[in-house]
């Protein structure tokens, strides 16, 4: 398993990461509420930390859905947030011009799940030196990952993260499949767990996705078993008044006890 290093940490070693933020960007006051207290957090729980959130959600159930503010001011606003409270930073593209800009912000290049096997986006990413984190599509199997990789490799990049999000079970449903943690470890590159996108329930509400938070916990929890070398998870401070993806993201009150307890199951399963 390789260790890919991030300013004074690495991910893949004996310490966990977790990625976490908003869904998207909606207003200053949210993204540094929450940037501040993960960090307090992460610090007190001694958790390595990478800040997420999107500058913008192309991939929306509707044209009046919210998507964010766009790439040049959310840009400006994960900058902002990076240097005030001195954090790495992840965030998604989702086309290969974007690429060189957002990695002038942005540690982690994110390249979204139904993106996962464009091969032009991929190599963008690569070609920008920044670690690439790659979520696996609904509609791939853990095997098909290894190809993937092999793309972002080819193109001169090894800073290599793959993320599970669950994979399309019949209509409106995700179901995981925790074979896919090791499965995808054997390829060398940390496996991520994204915990609150799995609980997603994709175009359930018609015009926008469902989800169910109750099983965020569970799955996180499982993930850690399994062998994951890191957490996903979407945070907001009022999830229910969130613009995109409230049903599954993880209150921010709760994200003290929840990763307290998915460290305690990491660092277990490595003892």
């Amino acid at each position: 398993m390789r260790e890919i290093k991030l300013r004074d940490f690495t991910i893949g070693g004996n310490k966990l990461t977790i990625l976490a933020g908003p869904c998207v960007i909606e207003s200053m006051d949210i993204m540094e509420e929450t940037a501040k207290t993960l960090k307090e957090i992460t610090t007190k729980l001694d958790i390595n930390f990478v800040f997420k959130s999107s500058f913008d959600k192309a991939n929306r159930s509707s044209l009046d859905n919210y998507r964010g503010p766009g790439l040049k001011k959310g840009l400006k606003i994960l900058a902002e947030i990076k240097e005030k409270y001195n954090i790495p930073i992840v965030t998604d593209i989702h086309s290969a011009e974007q690429a060189a800009p957002v990695s002038e912000v942005a540690d982690i290049l994110q390249i979204p799940a139904f993106l996962c096997r464009q091969t032009d986006l991929l190599v963008a990413a690569a070609k920008t030196g920044k670690i690439v984190n790659i979520k696996k599509g609904q509609f791939l199997a853990p095997e098909q990952m290894k190809g993937l990789i092999k793309k972002v490799e080819d193109s001169g990049n090894p800073n290599i993260l793959v993320t599970d999000r669950g994979v399309t079970f019949g209509y409106n449903n995700l179901v995981v499949d925790f074979r896919a943690i090791p499965i995808m470890s054997s390829f060398g590159c940390p496996v991520i767990f994204d915990a609150t996108h799995s609980v997603q329930l994709p175009g359930a509400n018609g015009c926008s996705s469902g989800g169910d938070r109750r099983f965020v916990p569970t799955l996180a929890r499982a993930a850690m078993a399994a062998g994951a070398n890191g957490l996903f998870f979407e945070i907001h401070p009022e999830p229910d008044k969130a613009l995109c993806d409230g049903p599954n993201m993880l209150p921010l009150a709760d994200a003290e006890k929840e990763f307290k307890m998915c460290k305690n199951i990491f660092t277990l399963v490595r003892n």
